[in-house]
């Protein structure tokens, strides 16, 4: 028994090589595929049409099928209401629910089409009266009505002449081969586009940032305002802080890279310090914190976020160690960027990009290019690898966005 379906996408297919996609999926799903329609646009602001007659063995194959190509932007062509399932009990959605992407989508309520808000991955679409929105599984309340099946759903993938500066530049592979300059030039334009559009910038950096000597540069980019919000773990506010403090990072010396002597209890004697004083803007209005990072962000009302782990030492009093608090602190501060500067930290980047729509850009700069790659691989398409060091590439960076003087 044969099982068919027609789907359609409409988009710039070919430059942003959906179409070839969408034919792989189909033939990787062990399914087969007829085009039954294809208009290329004509000018290069116009959308192509394709339509796909599919074939599959089994509804459970077809279903596969659909599943993987929803994803790319290409959805039933005969399509109804979205099937809504009810939530019976707190944090437990219907066994079939629809689990999103990070791309634009629409669900058809009532025979409209109604935009999704807080767009991000791994989520469920709740939806009440003619509004949507996603909602993380630990959110549900018993009572509440989320999307089930694929019925009724439209993704809309990104789409290269929405933002050619940016898909020009992320559409280079993960590679050690890119000039670092080329790489801060692009980065820097990216930065200056962000602000044009009125979002705002975000770093989001591992304590490598300091232990590289990176704390001068990215202080920098606070100081002049390219940097709006700091997203990062305990580690990196308190060898940040340790820096300042002692003129050591892990008890090694920033001067000349030397341990120095009882180096290794200066990370606490930081904590303690902090502790002391309250909390991070207390050592500020204090004086006893001068320099640094943490510094720069109490001094220019930059907010911040230190996302706890079990290993953390203290951890400083700013650290959020709720885990659930603190991706909600995180969420809340990623709502208005337009860039994502991701430094030397994978399961901080991969964590953000889970949280980001795909039509934020992300930075992702790191000397190991498997950082680079798992956060892509996770879903985070509209992330570029930078390999480099850390604190070359902030000081280059920073050096780039200074004012030009005639």
């Amino acid at each position: 028994m044969q099982f068919e379906e027609v789907v359609q996408a409409e988009g710039h297919l070919i430059d942003s090589h959906v179409m070839e996609q969408i034919f792989d999926k189909v033939v990787e799903s062990q399914g087969r595929f007829e085009v039954e329609q294809f208009r290329i646009g004509r000018t290069n602001g116009d959308p192509s049409y394709l339509r796909l007659r599919l074939q599959a063995d089994s509804r459970t194959q077809m279903d596969h099928v659909l599943a993987q190509l929803l994803v790319l932007g290409c959805s039933p062509a005969e399509s109804g209401d979205a099937v809504l399932g009810l939530v019976e009990r707190d944090q437990c959605a219907p066994e079939d629910f629809y689990s999103t992407s990070n791309h634009h989508t629409h669900i058809r309520i009532a025979g409209e089409w109604v935009e999704v808000q807080s767009q991000r991955m791994d989520a469920m679409v709740a939806v009440r009266g003619k509004e949507a929105w996603c909602r993380r599984l630990r959110d549900l309340k018993a009572g509440d009505y989320v999307v089930t099946g694929m019925g009724g759903i439209r993704v809309t993938p990104e789409a290269k002449e929405r933002d050619r500066l940016a898909f020009a530049f992320m559409s280079n592979e993960i590679s050690s081969e890119r000039q670092v300059e080329t790489a801060v030039r692009q980065t820097a334009a990216l930065a200056r586009q962000a602000k044009e559009q009125g979002k705002t910038i975000v770093a989001v950096a591992g304590p490598v940032v300091i232990h590289t000597g990176g704390a001068v540069g990215l202080s920098k980019l606070i100081r002049d305002h390219w940097v709006d919000a700091l997203l990062a773990g305990n580690a990196l506010g308190v060898h940040d802080i340790e820096s300042a403090l002692f003129g050591t990072s892990l008890g090694v010396r920033m001067e000349d890279g030397r341990q120095a002597e009882h180096g290794h209890r200066n990370h606490m004697r930081a904590i303690n310090a902090v502790n002391h004083a309250g909390g991070v803007k207390g050592a500020v209005e204090s004086g006893r914190l001068k320099t640094g990072v943490m510094y720069e962000c109490v001094k220019n009302n930059i907010p911040f976020v230190l996302a706890g782990s079990l290993r953390d030492d203290g951890p400083l009093p700013d650290t959020i160690t709720d885990m659930n608090a603190a991706q909600d602190a995180y969420a809340a501060v990623l709502k208005p960027a337009g860039l994502v500067l991701c430094l030397g930290s994978m399961l901080h980047s991969i964590a953000t990009g889970n949280m980001l729509p795909s039509w934020v850009r992300i930075v992702c700069v790191d000397i190991n290019p498997a950082v680079a790659t798992k956060v892509s691989d996770r879903g985070t398409g509209q992330a570029v690898g930078v390999v480099t060091d850390v604190g070359l590439f902030l000081d280059l960076l920073s050096r780039e966005l200074e004012p030009k003087t005639k």
